[in-house]
């Protein structure tokens, strides 16, 4: 596929930076609740959710729209890739603070941007893969020896690093023939599908009151409207220019940790943020001096 011109870079970026908030209101609600709940049932309630609500305003307009797709089969890997990635992003969350495990996340749009060339046929210049290489410098810095991260939180964020590379790189390819709704209603089927089948793994469990419940169906709110924001997004604007801007993320990510949980990040952790940040800066300088 070549690179494709943006009609509208600006609206683009607007849906983006206001889906990567929502997505930080969605990770400090789901750490909240995994201090109680299995990180499983708040997953499958957050899928649940968003194809419950999906399913009862639009199936009785859109009917088999919700499931026409010319690529069904790179619909539902994509789906499943996301539920990949709530799971393991939500298992980071419970064991590490919300900035360090947010920043470490932030892998994805560097793979992204490695991958933009040969799988989406955008530009890849000698100074984005400087900036390649500087933000995972910083990702080192953030998980070098010492640090007192949770080995296994570590290891969960890198994967769901991984595996968001790969949804935000088949979000870019669907979206030139796909409509958003689409795109989103097979992500919560298949967050739901998997998700059900797996809940005999978890174990008995007991049901929330009404505080935690209603959390619980903000988690399917905020991730299912931040993710059709993302899939208009992509449709505006090229990938390797829309990806580092989810480190804005990192801000809010500090403020709630540090205002909710009492997080506050060391000057080491500071300074591997600070390197990632300036990784992303760059690779969106570069795309848009490309562009």
């Amino acid at each position: 596929m070549g690179r494709a011109d943006s009609a509208h870079p600006v609206r683009g970026v607007l849906l983006f930076c206001v889906a990567v908030v929502l997505f930080a209101g969605l990770d400090a609600t789901a750490k909240h609740l995994s201090q109680r709940w299995p990180v499983g049932m708040l997953a499958w309630g957050r899928y649940v959710v968003h194809f419950v609500l999906m399913t009862a305003f639009l199936a009785p307009t859109w009917r088999g729209r919700l499931l026409a797709s010319k690529r069904p089969v790179l619909q539902s890997i994509r789906g499943f890739s996301l539920v990949v990635v709530t799971v393991l992003a939500m298992a980071a969350f419970k064991r590490m603070p919300l900035a360090e495990a947010t920043a470490l996340l932030f892998a994805s749009p560097l793979l992204v941007a490695l991958l933009a060339r040969p799988i989406l046929g955008e530009y890849i210049g000698k100074l984005r893969w400087t900036a390649v290489l500087l933000g995972f410098a910083g990702v080192i810095m953030l998980t070098r020896p010492g640090s007192g991260l949770d080995p296994i939180g570590v290891a969960c964020a890198l994967a769901a690093a991984v595996a968001y590379a790969g949804y935000q790189l088949m979000t870019r390819i669907l979206s030139h023939s796909s409509h958003p709704v689409t795109m989103l209603y097979y992500t919560a089927l298949a967050g739901t599908l998997t998700l059900s089948i797996a809940q005999p793994l978890i174990g008995p469990l007991s049901w929330p009151g009404w505080a935690d419940g209603s959390l619980i169906v903000a988690l399917g709110l905020l991730g299912g409207t931040g993710h059709y924001l993302l899939t208009r997004a992509f449709r505006e604007a090229p990938a390797s220019l829309l990806s580092p801007l989810i480190y804005t993320q990192l801000i809010w990510a500090a403020l709630l940790g540090w205002q909710v949980f009492g997080n506050t990040p060391s000057a080491a952790t500071i300074a591997g943020m600070l390197v990632i940040g300036a990784s992303g800066l760059i690779i969106a300088y570069d795309s848009t001096r490309s562009r």
